[in-house]
């Protein structure tokens, strides 16, 4: 049951995050990477912080603060940055398929560090989501704008990061607590964010914000930011990390149906079978009986 709940909490943060890449190709005309990424992080962090010090969570011990703000920064700093880079270059939908392969990524990382075993049942329910997702947006990528690999492989590269964090976070979590862990990490990324953007001029954009593009950049902070990863280190502490991470596959989907709404970008039939596609590949993965 843990399991099963853990990756329930994940599905529904990887919706919201879906809905923050349809957010972020919308921001990205008005926005330079570093700003995008302090509206999601800083906004964030003040939704954060005041949460965890009224619940009194336990926060992450002295010893492994050093690991726990260095993971921050890899992943809310670095990752970040990257991530808005891929968007600026391509759709929403296809950045978002870049990401979706957080899973094979993960089971590789996991694998490699010795925390996760593979399994044949594992990999096949991965392989089966991934390629749902390719499925529900292959009828698209001929319509695409030119030269958008650039966006998808800058994308590739930057899920290691997320890869390393969702398997190296866990233990870091099971010492101290979800809420601790998480606002600390993403109050060192964000910190960093903000620096960088005061060097690069970044806030100069907020100059010339909308009223629609401050709405945009709060629910970015507050639900793609807070929210959305609230959720993500919640679902961490009750399912593995590749279990975690296949639920990424619905994230493409989210985002390929904001984007329609908000930026024009097309829906095509092929998102039915790849919906399908997508859950029976999430069911394969975390049902398979665990062994003593």
């Amino acid at each position: 049951m843990g399991e099963w709940l853990g990756v329930a909490i994940a599905l529904v943060s990887s919706s919201i995050g879906g809905t923050a890449a349809a957010i972020t190709r919308y921001l990205v005309g008005g926005a330079d990477p570093v700003m995008l990424a302090i509206l999601r992080w800083g906004i964030g962090f003040l939704c954060l912080l005041p949460c965890a010090l009224l619940l009194g969570v336990r926060w992450p011990q002295r010893s492994d603060w050093p690991a726990v703000m260095s993971l921050g920064i890899c992943f809310f700093g670095l990752f970040f940055i990257l991530y808005n880079i891929a968007v600026s270059y391509t759709t929403a939908a296809r950045a978002s398929l870049a990401l979706a392969t957080l899973p094979l990524h993960t089971m590789v990382v996991g694998a490699i560090l010795g925390v996760e075993l593979l399994t044949a049942r594992k990999i096949m329910g991965v392989g089966i989501a991934v390629l749902g997702v390719a499925a529900a947006l292959a009828a698209g990528l001929a319509q695409s704008p030119p030269g958008t690999w650039r966006g998808e492989l800058i994308m590739t590269a930057a899920v290691f990061c997320m890869a390393f964090y969702n398997v190296l976070s866990r233990p870091l979590m099971q010492r101290s607590s979800a809420l601790g862990f998480l606002t600390v990490g993403m109050g060192a990324g964000a910190v960093v964010l903000v620096l960088a953007g005061f060097v690069k001029g970044s806030f100069a954009a907020l100059e010339h914000f909308t009223t629609g593009q401050w709405i945009a950049g709060i629910y970015l902070g507050a639900g793609g930011g807070a929210l959305a990863f609230i959720l993500w280190v919640m679902a961490l502490t009750r399912a593995t990390p590749t279990r975690v991470a296949n639920t990424m596959t619905v994230n493409p989907i989210a985002a390929t149906l904001l984007a329609a709404l908000l930026i024009g970008e097309p829906i095509t039939a092929n998102l039915l079978i790849g919906l399908v596609a997508v859950f029976a590949g999430i069911w394969i993965a975390t049902s398979e009986t665990k062994t003593s």
